[in-house]
């Protein structure tokens, strides 16, 4: 593995643009194929068929999986966490709206700001970045404002936003324990296949205990949205952005992710016809402003 860069340099800012621009679409492919197949559902395929096809990708390049290496604490460490966020996500949203959850997801770059610390010193943010981070993430919240004035999504609201939080920290955590551990210098593929392998029994078992059953046959539509999920996002760019965790530092990295849900509002107006407001310009040019401040050079 090549020494760790501290900056982000073109290649690893134009990647992770590309990565959130596919887990913006991505939002929209979830919700295309939501009413054929159910949000759980869709998480257990994501990971199940994912770790069939990261398992292929690394054994036809020859990436070396099941030698000892002393990361298999890590892996199952940050599979359960994986896991575990998503549980929160999906269960949360029985009881919370979505531009609520989306919010509280996104406290995600705070913990890996407030975490990474006490990794590697080296990537402790500057007031001037933390404000950026900040003002990133004031942008999301922004975006989604209008959830906050919707009338109550049920008494259990509450707790639903509770699992937003949980779900928020618990990718955080991932990315800590992904740095802390082993994994920081294992193989890309290898790291991923730990999430998805530990998360896809996870996420299986839960979906069999809703009692909700797939349907027998899907519209096309539902078929090319599980297959862009599963293919281009699970298996294809997790892999970059674990690759990029390795080589990369989290902190910085962790800044671009608030660029996701704005992608997944523009996207959804383009693809689905929802409206694109002052609000949404507003709150791109507030995430872009943050994430410029938080990789500034000193």
């Amino acid at each position: 593995m090549s020494a760790r860069k501290t900056h982000l340099d073109t290649l690893a800012i134009s990647t992770l643009v590309f990565c959130c621009l596919l887990w913006g679409l991505n939002q929209v492919a979830a919700k295309a194929a939501m009413p054929e197949v159910p949000a759980l559902w869709q998480a257990a395929l994501r990971s199940v068929l994912g770790t069939l096809l990261v398992g292929a990708w690394a054994a036809w390049r020859g990436v070396p999986i099941f030698v000892r290496d002393a990361t298999w604490r890590g892996g199952l460490l940050a599979g359960a966490l994986f896991g575990a966020e998503f549980l929160c996500i999906f269960i949360g949203l029985q009881y919370t709206t979505a531009s609520r959850m989306v919010v509280f997801i996104y406290i995600s770059p705070f913990v890996v700001a407030l975490g990474m610390p006490f990794i590697a010193r080296s990537e402790r943010l500057s007031r001037l970045q933390m404000i950026g981070l900040l003002i990133a993430f004031a942008g999301v919240a922004w975006a989604f404002e209008e959830g906050f004035h919707a009338p109550a999504a049920g008494p259990h609201q509450l707790f639903g936003d509770a699992l937003g939080v949980v779900a928020g920290v618990l990718w955080g955590a991932t990315t800590l324990a992904i740095r802390a551990t082993k994994l920081s210098s294992a193989a890309a593929e290898k790291t991923l296949l730990y999430q998805l392998a530990v998360s896809g029994v996870i996420l299986l078992a839960a979906a069999l205990m809703t009692g909700t059953k797939l349907p027998a046959a899907l519209s096309p539509l539902a078929w090319s949205a599980m297959g862009f999920q599963i293919v281009v996002v699970t298996a294809f760019s997790y892999v970059l952005w674990f690759w990029l965790i390795g080589h990369y530092p989290a902190t910085r990295l962790a800044s671009f992710t608030l660029l996701t849900p704005v992608f997944g509002l523009v996207l959804g107006a383009l693809l689905l016809g929802e409206a694109i407001t002052a609000r949404l310009v507003v709150a791109l040019l507030a995430v872009a402003t943050g994430i410029v401040l938080v990789n500034r050079r000193p």
